[in-house]
């Protein structure tokens, strides 16, 4: 039995942002036999049962302002450095450029693929067997702290936002890629921070948790009047990686009805914090039968970080959906529990935050 997976935080945008040239080929042809594959194009997406997900617009930062992550990550401890805070000019012009990709790739699909503004549009996506995508922006940088940009993205379809990508904005502070840590690395929202949870619960976008400090997270918890939310984090309690929740994170965002995305990342998953590839199952289960155990059955989705991180090779790609599938079938998950995990939780807090 395929069941079909709505996911949510992916880093796709970037591909095209990077190789413009390239994007008509990035998005149609089935690219796993081309030098770099990535995780996703549309054919593997309808290959892997993908049924939709969030479609991250993050802004990277200069090459000369980046630190090589992926060998950092070779070997614990790590602390990786803060990049620099980004213009706001710069970053919503090549914010805009993702989302014009966005809005391309919707065209260039031939009805195949359509961007989603409610969880009506989504489920009619889902019946008809076409891809949902629904616009998220992670780093507020390419708005400002009038919030003037904020009404310009939401006419544009944003409908999902995280104040912070792991460096400073405007709105408050993100968490260094640590390990071990906690998420308690520095300061929370601003207060344009707090007027921006303000104004995204009025446009009802839903407010991303995931790379926040956890004094970010304690404040927009206090403000928002909408389910909590981490796209794509695990449980602290077994990797203790400075991305991840803690137990009293997860309590919250179970009493406020929220959800978190199981995040793909083997730095994420990997109880010694490492990013090499080849894993077995027994972290993914271990990091989900937690987040189950303190969110519920009803609080749990997948958040993969495809074409942002390096995920377990048993995955590979966007075509390995259905072997997860079968590996928490055979761990003993059963149909209903599943169905809840790839697309049921995620349409429950998106209704509840979107509308529709």
């Amino acid at each position: 039995m395929t069941i079909p997976v709505f996911d949510g935080h992916n880093d796709f945008l970037l591909r095209p942002l990077r190789d413009p040239a390239r994007r008509a080929a990035l998005w149609l042809d089935d690219n796993r036999g081309a030098a770099e594959p990535g995780h996703l194009d549309l054919p593997r997406m309808r290959a892997g049962g993908f049924a939709g997900g969030l479609f991250a617009i993050y802004v990277p930062s200069p090459a000369d302002d980046r630190v090589d992550m992926d060998a950092a990550m070779e070997r614990t401890p790590y602390d990786l450095p803060l990049p620099d805070a980004l213009e706001l000019g710069p970053s919503q012009a090549q914010a805009l450029a993702m989302a014009g990709h966005l809005l391309w790739m919707e065209r260039a699909s031939e009805g195949a693929f359509a961007l989603c503004r409610d969880v009506g549009e989504i489920e009619a996506c889902m019946t008809a067997g076409r891809i949902a995508g629904v616009m998220h922006m992670e780093g507020a940088e390419a708005i400002g702290p009038d919030l003037d940009a904020l009404h310009v993205w939401h006419g544009l379809g944003l409908r999902s936002l995280g104040p912070v990508w792991s460096r400073p904005t405007a709105f408050g502070h993100g968490v260094p890629f640590r390990y071990p840590s906690d998420g308690d690395t520095g300061p929370g929202l601003t207060q344009a921070g707090s007027d921006l949870v303000r104004e995204c619960n009025a446009l009802r976008v839903m407010i991303d948790l995931s790379h926040m400090t956890e004094a970010g997270f304690w404040d927009v918890a206090a403000l928002s009047d909408a389910p909590l939310v981490a796209s794509h984090s695990n449980a602290h309690a077994v990797t203790p990686s400075s991305r991840n929740l803690t137990d009293r994170q997860l309590d919250a965002i179970a009493e406020r009805g929220g959800l978190a995305g199981l995040n793909f990342a083997t730095c994420f998953l990997r109880p010694d914090g490492l990013r090499g590839a080849e894993m077995g199952w027994d972290p993914v289960l271990r990091h989900l039968d937690h987040l189950i155990a303190r969110l519920g059955e009803g609080g749990v989705g997948f958040g993969s970080d495809f074409d942002g991180a390096t995920v377990p090779a048993a995955i590979g790609d966007v075509t390995g959906l259905p072997r997860l599938v079968e590996a928490l079938r055979a761990h003993g998950y059963d149909d209903a529990l599943l169905t809840r995990l790839c697309h049921g939780n995620w349409l429950r807090v998106l209704r509840a935050t979107l509308g529709g």
